[in-house]
């Protein structure tokens, strides 16, 4: 299942783990990636908190936890190959896995075809 934040992540979750990321259209709109900072295991963030960073040839963004939780791993990959959140966002350009400690966030976040009505407004 997945759902999108306001702030163009993304999370599939799969029992109490979800995984982050950003969407296509936060990709597109960055541009090319050149560096990615992604959260160490055991840090905790909460809803909303700066959770990793991402620097394009255009702009440096934060990403933020779009659930409370702690992390249980960040995509070391996206260190050596940060091109790859250009490549496949919604893929192997994933952030961080965060064990979720409220489910109920899960119920603001937006599903896909409200997530498409909501960048279509932009």
């Amino acid at each position: 299942m997945l759902k999108f934040s306001k702030d163009h992540e993304w999370v599939e979750v799969d029992g109490d783990v979800a995984t982050v990321g950003i969407t296509q259209y936060a990709a597109d709109a960055l541009g090319d990636v050149v560096f990615v900072e992604v959260p160490e295991a055991g840090a905790t963030f909460s809803q909303g908190d700066d959770a990793a960073v991402v620097e394009s040839v255009k702009a440096a963004s934060e990403v933020y936890a779009p659930l409370s939780g702690e992390v249980t791993e960040g995509n070391q990959v996206l260190a050596d190959n940060p091109g790859m959140v250009n490549e496949d966002p919604l893929g192997e350009g994933w952030f961080f896995k965060l064990k979720v400690s409220d489910a109920a966030e899960l119920e603001e976040m937006m599903d896909e075809d409200a997530y498409n009505e909501f960048i279509a407004d932009l």
